[in-house]
């Protein structure tokens, strides 16, 4: 039990940082290439590569290079299921008639 408390811990330090959870947020959506994240997050390039960079290393997200571009997808189903959890919580949805 301890040793998944530890591991728990470790995804949400990854998942703390706010760049970090909006790059995991718009992954769990789908592959993306480094471009379009910063298009879409508003992320300039230093900033995105370094928290792609620590994504990666914690093994949250798969690379995949086509051309000269570089895609990232979700890697951990742990990760995606807490976003899935934070969306529902914090990302409200329209009221249905």
């Amino acid at each position: 039990m301890h040793a998944a408390a530890e591991q728990a811990c470790g995804l949400l330090r990854v998942l703390s940082n706010p760049d970090r959870l909006l790059l995991m947020c718009q992954l769990s959506q789908g592959e993306h290439s480094v471009g379009e994240l910063e298009t879409l997050l508003s992320i300039h390039q230093p900033t995105l590569s370094q928290q792609l960079g620590v994504l990666r290393s914690n093994g949250l997200v798969h690379t995949r290079r086509d051309g000269k571009n570089i895609y990232y997808s979700v890697a951990s189903t742990q990760a995606l299921a807490v976003m899935q959890v934070l969306y529902q919580q914090f990302c409200p949805q329209p009221l249905k008639d």
